[in-house]
């Protein structure tokens, strides 16, 4: 937990509260997926960089489809 850029949450008896940190958990770990992609690009290797870029496609349905419940 002290070294995790995503912090832990006590908010868990409000739905939408923790829909929100959700979100807030999958934007940190896309972007930090985002840096892994731009350095598996740097040196050529394409199984790194397939496999982070469907990730971040998947993921990112995700934050879509949190967002349209939130209203977003």
């Amino acid at each position: 937990l002290k070294a995790s850029s995503i912090k832990e949450s006590k908010e868990v008896s409000d739905g939408t509260k923790c829909v929100e940190n959700i979100l807030d958990s999958f934007q940190t770990v896309i972007e930090l997926q985002r840096e892994l992609l731009d350095l598996s690009d740097k040196i050529g290797d394409e199984g790194t960089n397939s496999l982070m870029s469907g990730y971040i496609t998947e993921q990112e349905k995700e934050v879509w489809m949190y967002s349209a419940y939130l209203g977003k």
